[in-house]
């Protein structure tokens, strides 16, 4: 089962058990629900309206869940994510597919590495990034429960075994030269990569990447030798660079981040592994900045 088969699963399931949940969509997955259901909206392409919908329901105490791929569900309706949902304050539930580069033949309009930047630069939303199909589903029904809002980012992208799920960092591995923060599914390159080169290193693993887990990264950064952090996520690099900054400005530190780079627009679209290749997110990439990094 794939995170976006988990995701469908659990959503329909919740939809006959939960009379506060809500689906709309904007053709992408449409058909994965049930159409004869009255709590299920599909508004064609037309993801302004799709937000638009999803605030209205919420007014009236449903918990709407909110589906398309990243850049149509994120860069396409922000300005209605900003008000119709953050300025009213009222809750939903952002589900997105595609990551930031999963089906790159699809071109750059099915890319949006910098979805999780654009969401931190609005107060309150928590967001998860699983890294396996099975962190899907109590993600989802913890996410359903409340009012508040969340977006999930699905990937095809997955390690090959589930972590427990919630807030705060997950540490998987001590050592005594510093920090790596892996996020989601970009854990197991991580851990083969510090395998690799044999670096007496932490690993802390966050499917729960906001809140970001300060308390956690100090005391693991208490825990070592040095206060040197590499962050690794399979976004856009840096998105977490303010916040581990703030969580260690007692502490002289240092930090790298790896990511989708900034200055790099691909515009030979490839595969998601050439992608991976090209942002230094795969094994061979990570392994080059575990060594420069923690190098002494």
């Amino acid at each position: 089962m794939t995170m976006r088969e988990a995701f469908i699963k659990t959503v329909t399931e919740a939809l006959h058990t939960d009379p506060r949940v809500a689906v709309v969509t904007a053709v992408i997955s449409a058909a994965n629900f049930p159409q004869d259901h009255e709590r299920v909206v599909d508004v064609g392409i037309r993801e302004q309206t799709m937000v638009g919908v999803a605030a209205g329901l919420a007014l009236t105490g449903l918990r709407p869940v909110v589906h398309s791929y990243a850049p149509f569900l994120v860069e396409r309706p922000y300005e209605q994510i900003k008000l119709d949902i953050g300025h009213q304050d009222v809750g939903a539930v952002f589900v997105s597919i595609g990551a930031s580069y999963d089906d790159p033949v699809w071109g750059r309009t099915h890319q949006s590495p910098g979805d999780v930047a654009l969401f931190d630069t609005l107060p309150g939303w928590e967001v998860h990034v699983p890294g396996h199909p099975e962190e899907v589903a109590p993600l989802l029904k913890e996410a359903l429960k409340n009012d508040n809002r969340v977006y999930m980012r699905l990937s095809l992208h997955e390690n090959a075994q589930a972590y427990p799920v919630g807030e705060g960092f997950t540490a998987l591995r001590y050592g005594k030269r510093g920090v790596v923060v892996a996020v989601g599914p970009v854990l197991d390159r991580v851990l083969k990569a510090v395998e690799a080169e044999k670096a007496d290193v932490t690993v802390l693993y966050a499917s729960t990447i906001r809140p970001f887990d300060s308390d956690g990264l100090r005391k693991a950064v208490a825990d070592t030798d040095h206060a040197d952090v590499l962050v690794v996520e399979p976004y856009l690099e840096g998105t977490s660079a303010h916040l581990i900054s703030e969580s260690l400005q007692q502490i002289p530190h240092r930090v790298r981040c790896t990511g989708v780079k900034r200055h790099a627009e691909l515009r030979n679209y490839g595969t998601a592994e050439d992608h991976d290749a090209a942002h230094d997110l795969d094994v061979v990439g990570l392994g080059s900045a575990v060594r420069s990094f923690f190098r002494g």
